[in-house]
Formats: structure tokens, C-alpha cells, sequence
């Protein structure tokens, strides 16, 4: 059942498995905040198990792009259009949070977000292969990010 992240209140709905649940929740609601303010985009997120084909497409991109595999299990997806970006966000029992981004046009911005909640280790399969930069948040304390560009077709 799809779960609109509200980013007032926020809850650690569907996140409580996570050792950094309340970090992972204001990741969360920062991405939904974001969104709202934006593109007046409700922001909403469903279980894996509900959405296989938008946790696939990541896995994919992933795999293809970069051998990634990420060993932590996906609590959460969402998969959504804006502005003429496809994004498809998995939040991550460790706390990792990772969202695709593909411009539907030729030529349009596509690339890959990685987005760590506060208090948890660097994933041992993006250790050696990213920097994280850090950025402050409201919600989600300190947040460390890092991206790459996909350049294949998907």
C-alpha cells in the first residue's frame, strides 16, 4: 500500500528493521520535502516486495553501469515522474538511500545518487569506488552523497 512521506511529522513508518531508522526516515522526508517544494510532487513510497519492477530497474542500472551489487536488503521504492525526469528512489535496511535519475529526452540528465543517513559505515561496495561529499539537513542531520553518470540506455 502506498505511503505518502510526510516531512513535517516524520514517521519511521516501514523503516523500523534499520540500526539508523530515525536517520533514514529524515532522509526520507528530506527527499519528500524536496519534492513537494519543487515540483508540488507528493512524495510516496511502497515496500519492495509491492514495486519489484522499480527495485529491478535499480538493480540493473547498478550492475550494469558499474558491477555494484548492494548486499543490504531494499525496504523501500518509489517510481515517479517529474518535469520530464523518471526517478526511482530504494531506501536501504543500512540506510542507504539510492535514486536514478533519467531525462526521457535525448540527451537529458541520467545518473545515479547515492545518499548515506547519518550514523551509518560507508557500504563496503561503494567504499573504494566513491567520495561522499557532506551536506546538512533539518531532517536528516548530515547527510553524505555522492553520484555517478549512466551512460547506457534504459
Amino acid at each position: 500500500m502506498p505511503y505518502a512521506v510526510d516531512f513535517v511529522n516524520v514517521s519511521t513508518e516501514g523503516l523500523e528493521s534499520s540500526p539508523v531508522t530515525d536517520a533514514l526516515a529524515g532522509l526520507r522526508a528530506n527527499e519528500a520535502r524536496y519534492y513537494k517544494n519543487k515540483f508540488d510532487h507528493t512524495f510516496t513510497v511502497e515496500t519492495a516486495e509491492e514495486n519489484p519492477a522499480a527495485l529491478e530497474r535499480v538493480t540493473r542500472i547498478l550492475k550494469e553501469e558499474r558491477d555494484i551489487v548492494i548486499a543490504s536488503r531494499p525496504l523501500e521504492v518509489t517510481d515517479f515522474e517529474v518535469d520530464g525526469t523518471r526517478m526511482t528512489y530504494v531506501f536501504y535496511e543500512s540506510g542507504l538511500s539510492i535514486n536514478v535519475m533519467y531525462g526521457l529526452e535525448e540527451g537529458g540528465k541520467r545518473a545515479v545518487g547515492f545518499k548515506l543517513s547519518d550514523g551509518m559505515e560507508i557500504p563496503e561496495e561503494l567504499a573504494e569506488r566513491f567520495k561522499f561529499a557532506r551536506q546538512k539537513s533539518k531532517l536528516a542531520g548530515t547527510i553524505r552523497g555522492s553520484f555517478f553518470v549512466i551512460k547506457g540506455e534504459y
